[in-house]
């Protein structure tokens, strides 16, 4: 039998995480002796590296605990979800490579994401899934739908525009799926009632605050929450959009206020923190 010491020694595991694999019930000791130390056998050990090579493929801490609570799941389809995942970073990856690759030969960077072909057809898609309200808002702004789009189209040869555009490629894998997002993207009142749900759980991880971010509690709305973003915008993966997102809870002044005023003070920070948390410490 292995102390917790030991089987961290022996793992390169830390002893906190591995304390924190049995609160949540993924890893737990064979045995506590009445002094209250957990210890580990041989099964155990074996049990852990199982749960390593999962944790190596990125898979998430939730999806490893179902795998290995179901030895008769058939873990195949749960790989070949995450492979299409890691396909999609690896893509992420290789963009950002040839940019730097772009920027060190001196050139100036293309910062024409999407072509005017395929902004009308965002724009086509987008104005299909608002309701007459919503749009009538933006044609009493411009005059008309067609003027609408023609400032669309004319402020997306910005370069700050593009940017952003990029940055959408960047949170959706590619520019197929920033296109299929907009044409699947929920109708207005399921959008609703998406975003008040995640409001909802802006709220009740803000209302933990002062609770360590890394507490099974914080975590398990984090992970809610990003189940949520999935369905409200439509992605594989959310979390380059929410690290991105917590990034500026925690830098944005002016958006910190907005988020504090809405949550409480503090809430943006304490927000951003989790998220950091769930993504990067987990």
């Amino acid at each position: 039998m292995k102390t917790v010491k030991e089987v961290s020694e022996l793992t390169g595991i830390s002893v906190r995480t591995l304390h924190y694999y049995d609160e949540i019930g993924l890893f737990k000791p064979t045995e506590v002796n009445e002094a209250g130390y957990r210890l580990y056998d041989d099964k155990a050990i074996d049990k852990l590296g199982q749960i390593l090579v999962f944790k190596e493929l990125d898979i998430p801490l939730a999806d490893i605990k179902h795998i290995m609570e179901n030895p008769g799941l058939d873990s195949s389809s749960v790989l070949a979800k995450q492979r299409k995942m890691l396909c999609l970073k690896k893509q992420r990856i290789e963009r950002i490579i040839a940019g730097i690759d772009e920027m060190l030969k001196g050139d100036n960077m293309d910062f024409k994401v999407f072509d005017e072909t395929e902004l009308q057809d965002m724009f086509s898609d987008m104005l299909e899934n608002m309701t007459e309200s919503q749009q009538q808002i933006f044609i009493d702004q411009y005059g008309s739908a067609e003027n609408w789009k023609k400032h669309l189209l004319e402020s997306a040869s910005d370069e700050k525009v593009q940017k952003n555009y990029a940055k959408l490629v960047e949170w959706y894998g590619d520019k197929d799926a920033v296109k299929k997002s907009m044409k699947s993207a929920p109708k207005s009142d399921v959008f609703a009632s998406y975003q008040k749900r995640m409001g909802d759980i802006q709220q009740r991880i803000a209302d933990m605050k002062g609770t360590d971010v890394n507490s099974f509690e914080v975590r398990q709305l984090v992970g809610e929450y990003d189940f949520v973003a999935k369905q409200l915008y439509q992605l594989e993966d959310s979390k380059a959009f929410l690290l991105d997102m917590a990034k500026g809870y925690q830098e944005n002044e002016e958006l910190a206020k907005g988020i504090d005023l809405v949550y409480g003070n503090g809430a943006a920070k304490y927000i951003g923190e989790a998220i950091e948390g769930f993504y990067l410490r987990g």
